[in-house]
């Protein structure tokens, strides 16, 4: 299949509506009616819902319920223009903003690091999301670093680590050692021992990893990072608020927060398995040194003074508002709930995925199963699963899929469709393993073609995405 081939299945699987909703490239001259647009909107929400409703979405949506739902956006109506950057006119909104970091660190045994010299155990913020909590962890190492010396400061963490890493590396000109991973897919020890270096300022790990839903050997990368004088950044952002009810449910979670002394920063979204409204996360740090290495001031601006905690100056209080509210609305009972459920179905996945024939779980994850094959095509296994209306997501070195089990499926009958169709996707790729179409074209070039030819299709994918 040729790159424009590819590129067409990229642009059918993003422009579904093409021609058949209307479309705006100009302000109307005239306002449209309220009642019309929110028409439109509803309209395009219809032909959205049903797939991630109906459990056919690995991740992506990390819904409450319908009440919990409704209970958000009222929280969010209240606090709509509310802006923590103005502490003066909405005090509410620094309330909302302190709580929520006070009550995860709290679950993240926050209360056992000791008091500094004012303020909270814990210091942090609420970000927009977890790419933005993992910017600002690398930005506060990196200042960190620079304060004792260090030109060119450097991160070691392994090859499974968020993306996210490596764009704080090419934002803020970090040099990002990555390594390997050992057999159950946990990052390396050992080997970032050895990649770590005089200018090493932080020791990244992962619970879980994305890609495999490890969680890696915290404890030793922790005391690692101790014993080099550097920090350590958990990345909890998918497992944050899933894990700790995991460990009070006696599922085998090893230790991963600030109970570990050479943890010094965690980063875990309320926005998703903390069930809050799309665009909060929290980022924390065990000192105020390493927090202010996060924020900006400025002293002669003629504007007047600046201060702003995260990248964004104003921020949406009512996001953080409805993040506080989900908080106090789920409670612990709420969560452990949750957890309950999820990783009951996630169990019944991982058991049905290994009596398919051909197919493979990677290691032994608590809620996100990676599925790999040593005999079949994997990527037209998910072409199949697409087919079935899965939205599931596509991983590399080795070639895999993922699954991230949510709630929606912990709803009767969801597991049970998965790994039907799961079987007969793999039956169908056993006897016809060359279909064509779909993305497994795509995933199988990246994992052979030049970096930078798949850095141009990505690029062309980018492009897509704004195209009226």
């Amino acid at each position: 299949m040729s790159d424009a081939d590819i590129l067409g299945q990229l642009e059918s699987q993003l422009k579904p509506y093409r021609g058949a909703v209307e479309t705006f490239d100009r302000i109307p001259t005239e306002g449209r009616s309220r009642e019309e647009i929110l028409a439109l909107i509803a309209d395009l929400l219809r032909r959205e819902e049903p797939r991630w409703r109906e459990g056919y979405a690995s991740g992506a949506v990390y819904h409450g319920g319908e009440e919990h739902a409704d209970f958000l956006n009222a929280a969010y109506g209240l606090q709509a223009h509310s802006n923590p950057l103005h502490p003066d006119l909405w005090p509410s909104a620094t309330k909302f903003e302190a709580e929520v970091v006070a009550m995860t660190a709290r679950m993240l045994s926050g209360d056992e690091v000791p008091r500094q010299r004012r303020g909270a155990k814990v210091h942090g913020a609420v970000s927009t999301g977890g790419t933005e909590s993992i910017l600002l962890a690398m930005l506060a190492y990196r200042e960190w670093g620079r304060a004792r010396g260090i030109a060119q400061p450097e991160v070691v963490a392994s090859v499974t680590a968020h993306a996210a890493f490596r764009k704080a590396a090419h934002y803020f000109g970090l040099r990002l050692r990555e390594v390997g991973v050992d057999g159950d897919w946990r990052a390396d020890v050992a080997a970032m021992r050895a990649a770590a270096t005089d200018d090493t300022v932080a020791f990244v790990a992962s619970a879980p990893s994305f890609p495999h839903g490890a969680i890696d050997p915290v404890p030793e990368i922790a005391a690692l990072a101790q014993e080099r004088g550097a920090g350590c950044h958990v990345d909890a952002c998918l497992g944050g608020f899933l894990l700790p009810w995991a460990e009070r449910l006696g599922y085998p979670v090893p230790p991963f927060d600030f109970r570990l002394p050479g943890v010094t920063s965690i980063s875990v979204d309320t926005h998703k398995y903390g069930y809050a409204a799309k665009g909060t996360s929290v980022v924390l740090y065990r000192t105020e040194e390493l927090f202010h290495h996060q924020c900006y001031a400025a002293t002669d601006w003629p504007g007047g003074l600046y201060a702003s905690s995260t990248l964004l100056g104003s921020r949406p209080g009512g996001l953080i508002a409805a993040a506080w509210a989900s908080l106090l609305a789920t409670g612990e009972e709420g969560y452990l709930a949750a957890a309950r459920d999820i990783l009951a179905a996630a169990g019944r996945i991982k058991e049905g995925v290994r009596r398919i024939d051909g197919l493979k779980v990677l290691g032994d994850p608590l809620f996100v199963v990676a599925v790999a094959s040593d005999e079949l095509d994997v990527y037209q296994v998910m072409d199949r699963m697409a087919g079935r209306g899965w939205s599931l997501n596509g991983l590399h070195h080795p070639a895999a899929f993922h699954i991230a089990v949510t709630r929606r499926h912990a709803e009767p009958g969801v597991v049970e469709r998965f790994l039907a169709d799961l079987a007969a996707a793999t039956r169908e790729v056993r006897e016809s393993p060359a279909a064509e179409g779909g993305m497994a074209p795509l995933y199988g070039l990246a994992a052979v073609a030049p970096g930078d030819l798949v850095q141009g299709l990505l690029e062309a994918y980018l492009d897509v995405l704004y195209e009226v």
